[in-house]
């Protein structure tokens, strides 16, 4: 676990600290919310097993707490974000690894959300040790706005990777093309931070300018949108955490 008052690292390149943490995401799915808020039940499927639910998906698997950064591919990242869940590597050792045959093995894994909102990464992405199926933030069950009842954090991803109110895990063999909640274009397969891999087929420094200015839009779609859903006022002042 990374100690809060060591030293932070530099951000990745084209990033800004932003103060506070908002609900955000692709415009369609502002007004998508979980049909259940509480039960933290992983359906797993794909051509490398036979399908099968986990109910109490967490149970019997050592918790761990983390503090890490997330990074939004529009540019904006928020800084030391403490989470608690337990690691996709001691859940995967325990509920899939014994579910697939050797001779067929899992290359790449489908994330769905409630929301019906999904994503694609590599499993060998997904084993790194700082990879989390998380049900808290900040020692508080997650919200609707940052996940409940269950999501990925994958720190050295771009956030579209870390879906939200996870519900379905798919193994496949090879690289399900169709997978992909937008357009081609701005889902990469891996989307590494590190190497600015914010979508296929153009730099992701190019990237920064187009989307910089979706930011405080997107921002206010999604925090009218949770307002909404929530019968009461969205926050307007621009500087407080949406856990």
């Amino acid at each position: 676990m990374t100690h809060p008052h060591s030293e932070a690292p530099p951000l990745p390149p084209g990033q800004k600290a932003r103060s506070d943490f908002p609900r955000f995401g692709l415009a369609p799915y502002a007004r998508r919310f979980p049909r259940d808020e509480k039960a933290r039940v992983l359906t797993l499927s794909g051509d490398a097993l036979e399908s099968v639910t986990i109910s109490s998906a967490l149970e019997g698997l050592e918790r761990v707490e983390q503090v890490s950064d997330f990074h939004c591919v529009t540019t904006w990242s928020h800084r030391a974000l403490h989470w608690g869940g337990v690691r996709f590597s001691d859940f995967y050792g325990l509920h899939i690894a014994p579910r697939v045959d050797p001779a067929i093995g899992v290359r790449w894994v489908v994330l769905r959300g409630q929301d019906g909102y999904q994503s694609r990464m590599l499993l060998a992405d997904l084993l790194a040790n700082d990879v989390l199926l998380a049900d808290t933030l900040d020692g508080l069950p997650l919200t609707l706005g940052h996940g409940a009842p269950l999501r990925l954090v994958a720190p050295a991803h771009y956030g579209y990777k870390s879906v939200k109110h996870l519900s379905h895990i798919e193994c496949w063999q090879a690289e399900p093309k169709s997978v992909q909640s937008t357009f081609a274009f701005m889902n990469h397969p891996r989307g590494r931070v590190a190497l600015e891999e914010r979508a296929q087929w153009m730099p992701g420094w190019l990237l920064r300018h187009v989307y910089r200015p979706m930011i405080k839009p997107n921002a206010a779609l999604f925090a009218n949108a949770a307002a909404e859903h929530a019968g009461t006022r969205p926050d307007t002042t621009g500087d407080s955490h949406a856990h």
